[in-house]
């Protein structure tokens, strides 16, 4: 017994000095040229067009035998994606979307994940202040991919959501060389509102940056995507508040079809738009979403800025043309709630006349738009006041490509259908004209009444518009 506990022994102590032996040389690989790697806590998998989901070959800084292994592309462009703060620990379903994506798009590329799982997992604040280790170990592995092997740092395209992208702001500021592309995917909101430029995303952190604001509902500091301008060009999609399809009678249907499973989905619905209105970039090349740049979300919403003179507008995701302002520009646009997400803005104009002073507050209208293409009808619109010899401009946007445009109607829906209000006597307004832009196309349009004057009343039927010069077109029924 006494020789078997003594064999037992000396064979522990041989695994220890193995281990031990294994982790020296382990370390010893990752001091390169003097420098050392081994404080590196976050990995960098090498994903393929093949296997989009797992992480099955490292880039490990150091040991350069690990980058043929992982058969890097030299003379490609690299795009580097850093997740955010996780409760699961584990990766979200975004992350092969967006590697699989990038792969289409560009497929000679080199996508690579960041793994900092481990720290993004701890409570909130104390995975925020992580950040910064983060953003380390990527400048880190980019400055060491430049002096090992000359990969230029101008190949680089940083992608980051949530924290994420504030760790991709670290990092950025940390190399030695610029690298060429920020990506901030709704930055993530509390511990970084007030924080100062190197805590987070600026446009000094690359050549361009570009940010997706997507929930920024709430007061600053609460929200969950930060809500003030940090790029060369900030992006704030439906205001950049909520997203459509995101809603509380949307979170109830998916709980009665799909359970509770989804409901953390839901919670990040807003959120995670970020990244599928950049996925969408991606694979919807031929049809990018159009940005325009205002100085409040309220402008946007009375039509007031659907210019694209002096880069006025911008293309959303990937194709974004890289303006490089003195300062910031805001850019808002309008979404659909599903991919595809693109829709086309138009500012309508119109004056309502009268002979009586009368203002009504808070009224609906109908607009149908009818083109060479296609027809977009009933269009649902509120405007906060209508007052007798008052000019209103306000935005519709449509989800199909109707083409050039030939005629509109108009209609000012009723308050109810038993409205006591409209049942002895109906409002209305005399209307001449009606200006339409479409911010696509930049196209302007005039449209008349067939009469000298149209007279719209509250709860009747449609009135009809055709454009000025043409007046002789085929009716469609009010």
């Amino acid at each position: 017994m006494e020789s078997k506990a003594l064999l037992l022994v000396a064979l522990s102590v041989w695994l220890q000095s193995l281990i031990v032996s294994r982790e020296g040389l382990a370390t010893a690989d990752r001091i390169s040229g003097g420098r050392d790697f081994t404080d590196i806590e976050s990995k960098f998998a090498l994903r393929t067009p093949e296997d989009t989901v797992e992480d099955t070959c490292h880039l490990i800084p150091g040991v350069t035998e690990s980058v043929a292994n992982c058969h890097f592309n030299h003379s490609s462009k690299t795009f580097v994606v850093i997740h955010g703060w996780t409760v699961t620990g584990m990766y979200e379903s975004w992350v092969p979307k967006l590697v699989a994506a990038l792969y289409k798009r560009e497929p000679d590329s080199n996508v690579i994940v960041v793994d900092w799982l481990s720290r993004a997992q701890q409570h909130y604040p104390i995975s925020a202040g992580y950040t910064k280790l983060v953003g380390q170990d990527v400048a880190t592995f980019i400055d060491w991919m430049a002096d090992e092997f000359s990969y230029p740092p101008n190949n680089v395209h940083l992608l980051g959501y949530s924290l994420g992208a504030h760790a991709a702001g670290i990092a950025g500021s940390l190399t030695k060389k610029k690298v060429n592309r920020i990506t901030g995917l709704d930055p993530a909101g509390p511990n970084f509102e007030y924080a100062e430029a190197p805590s987070r995303p600026s446009p000094y952190d690359a050549d361009f940056v570009d940010v997706l604001h997507t929930f920024t509902r709430g007061s600053p500091g609460r929200s969950i995507g930060i809500q003030k301008p940090v790029g060369h060009v900030d992006i704030y999609p439906n205001g950049g508040t909520f997203q459509p399809g995101c809603n509380i009678g949307e979170a109830i249907r998916v709980i009665a079809e799909r359970g509770l499973g989804d409901v953390d989905q839901l919670v990040k619905c807003s959120h995670e738009r970020s990244i599928h209105l950049f996925i969408d970039s991606l694979l919807n090349e031929e049809n990018p979403s159009k940005a325009y740049r205002c100085n409040s979300k309220e402008a946007f919403e009375k039509g007031l800025c659907l210019s694209c003179r002096k880069n006025r507008c911008n293309n959303l995701g990937y194709e974004i043309n890289k303006v490089r302002a003195k300062r910031s520009s805001k850019m808002y646009l309008k979404t659909r709630a599903q991919m595809p997400y693109k829709v086309f803005h138009y500012q309508v104009k119109m004056r309502f006349s009268g002979t009586e002073s009368d203002t009504h507050t808070n009224q609906a209208f109908e607009i149908s738009l009818y083109g060479t293409v296609a027809e977009s009808e009933n269009i649902p619109f509120t405007l906060p006041e209508v007052s007798t010899n008052k000019t209103y401009s306000f935005l519709i946007y449509t989800e199909v490509d109707i083409g050039e445009l030939l005629m509109l109607k108009l209609k000012w829906v009723s308050d109810s259908y038993f409205s006591w209000s409209n049942w002895w006597s109906s409002p209305g307004f005399a209307i001449e004209k009606i200006r339409v832009k479409a911010g696509e196309t930049q196209k302007k349009v005039i449209f008349c009444s067939r009469e000298k004057k149209s007279h719209l009343q509250k709860g009747k039927s449609s009135v009809v518009f055709v454009k000025c010069h043409d007046k002789s077109l085929n009716r469609k029924s009010g």
